[in-house]
């Protein structure tokens, strides 16, 4: 415990360089921090570079420089406002992964170990990497089927050695969000150990290349009906944990719109359909794709909306899709009762509060922000309003919720670049309006009673077994109490002898501190 005590502390001192060097704690007003922290802002600001650029700017090197994991920490604390403040959120929205590339030989190695033979058997032709990010890179390549028809792939490629990192890296911020959730609650409010743990969570699917298939598979399986949208195709034969293959996507970036408009899109249509087919993935089908910044959205020649990269997904169960759409139609029709009562009907909010209270902190953030068009909206404020809101009536931390609302944000952003009258809250009213009618309706209250008798006829097969595999265990209980409780010799050995193996690797833990110590010392 003290080896990892001290390598933490080792982290923090040299992750706490970095972030003043580059200027990211001289953002912060010495005034508004805690009395123990203002000196050290103040040296922080003494050592800052000069030339530290705009604040997304000095995000970007200082967690470029401290590395892979800190990289995917900023990417996801831009989903967390509630943890690091809108500003910082907004901030941290645009870091993008500057990492160099892990070099030709190095993939085309790890290409090799994963198929077990040569790149050449695998692939017509291997190109060098168009893109490098923080757990993976991808590179252009080309296949050829039986026929000899060629066919343009991209490769993604695990970085080697990436999970270790990841998992040391892990280890220190759970010990920190344990020791913050222990000694203020504010952090046990805001949930810090889930947040990593979500984090821990996130990573370890990013960095098993098989669940990234699996999740485009998904997502294109449940958006097959929808013509507007296109998911690209995996190519499963040549996929695994450290390398993932789908088909190459030819098409504009969002976020050249002139290249848009020469090609005859229309970017109105556009936006709509990127509001409602994330709508749709998140209310219809609780599986969203929870990264939809312009770098991952494409416009193909056929005019479809072409999602990548589904390394964050995001799900939500029935509870929480009802959640969702009772709150956007209670802001559509302006009903801030009803949106209050949701909040109390799912748990979110504590029983001691009132519902006419919190009906009135809705009223105060959605009075102001309704039938007006996009470009009249402030979103950071409107982020800002909502936490101060979950705050003040004590609402803990939801993490799937603040994923999807964070989402909803980037969304809300993309599409506003491309149309800036667009209406959010008209844009949306379809989609709700379909699935309150389809679950909440009734159709789908028949469909829920339907479902419910079923449930019920199984329960009543299965009844007879249960209640005789509980008379069994209550028999066996009676024998085994009758005369008082008792260990058996074998588990009274087995305990002995872990009692015995426990004690041995802890005094070996304090004699290797103590000989570090000494060899510190005498050096």
């Amino acid at each position: 415990m003290i080896f990892f005590l001290a390598a933490d502390a080792a982290r923090l001192a040299r992750a706490g360089y970095v972030l003043a060097r580059e200027g990211v704690l001289s953002l912060m007003s010495p005034v508004a921090a805690p009395p123990l922290a203002r000196p050290l802002l103040r040296i922080a600001r003494l050592i800052a570079r000069k030339d530290a650029g705009s604040r997304p700017a000095r995000f970007s090197a200082a967690l470029s420089r401290l590395g892979p994991s800190y990289v995917k920490l900023g990417q996801f604390l831009a989903t967390r406002p509630d943890v690091v403040g809108a500003s910082v959120a907004r901030d941290l929205e645009v870091l993008q992964d500057r990492m160099p590339i892990i070099g030709q030989e190095v993939a085309e190695a790890t290409v090799a170990e994963a198929f077990e033979r040569p790149v050449r058997e695998v692939y017509a032709q291997f190109g060098p990497a168009v893109a490098a990010a923080s757990i993976a890179e991808v590179h252009k390549a080309e296949v050829e089927d039986k026929d000899g028809t060629r066919h343009t792939v991209a490769v993604k490629i695990l970085r080697p050695g990436v999970e270790r990192r990841f998992s040391s890296d892990m280890g220190s911020f759970r010990r920190i969000a344990h020791f913050a959730e222990t000694n203020f609650a504010e952090a046990r409010r805001l949930r810090l150990e889930t947040v990593v743990d979500t984090l821990a969570r996130s990573v370890s699917m990013e960095m098993d290349l098989r669940l990234e298939a699996a999740a485009y598979a998904e997502l294109a399986e449940n958006i097959g009906a929808d013509k507007e949208i296109h998911v690209p195709r995996v190519d499963w034969d040549r996929s695994g944990r450290e390398v993932l293959t789908t088909e190459w996507i030819d098409g504009i970036k969002l976020s050249d719109k002139e290249a848009l408009v020469a090609a005859g899109h229309d970017l109105k249509e556009i936006a709509r359909v990127i509001m409602q087919s994330f709508l749709k993935q998140a209310m219809r089908d609780g599986f969203f794709h929870a990264d939809m910044h312009p770098g991952n959205l494409f416009v193909d020649a056929q005019g479809r909306l072409v999602i990548v990269d589904c390394g964050i997904m995001g799900r939500l169960g029935l509870k929480e899709r009802r959640f969702l759409a009772e709150i956007l139609y209670g802001f559509i029709t302006r009903n801030w009762r009803r949106t209050a009562e949701v909040h109390f009907e799912a748990g979110y909010v504590p029983l001691h509060h009132s519902v006419d209270d919190f009906a009135l902190a809705i009223r105060a953030i959605g009075e102001p922000i309704h039938s007006r068009t996009a470009d009249q909206i402030s979103m950071a404020r409107l982020l800002a309003l909502l936490l101060e809101v979950t705050a003040l009536f004590d609402m803990q931390t939801r993490p799937e919720l603040l994923l999807l609302q964070k989402t909803m944000v980037v969304v809300e952003g993309v599409a506003r670049s491309l149309d800036p009258q667009l209406d959010m809250w008209k844009t949306a009213r379809p989609v709700v309006e379909d699935w309150i009618a389809g679950n909440l309706g009734p159709v789908g209250q028949l469909q829920r009673a339907g479902g419910g008798l079923s449930e019920m006829a199984h329960f009543a097969t299965t009844l007879p077994g249960l209640l005789t595999r509980t008379a069994r265990v209550m028999e066996q209980l009676d024998v085994a109490t009758r005369d008082g409780l008792s260990l058996s010799p074998a588990s009274l050995e087995g305990i002995g002898r872990a009692e015995a193996k426990r004690a041995f690797w802890g005094n070996l833990a304090l004699w290797v501190i103590a000989a570090a110590l000494v060899g510190i010392w005498l050096g």
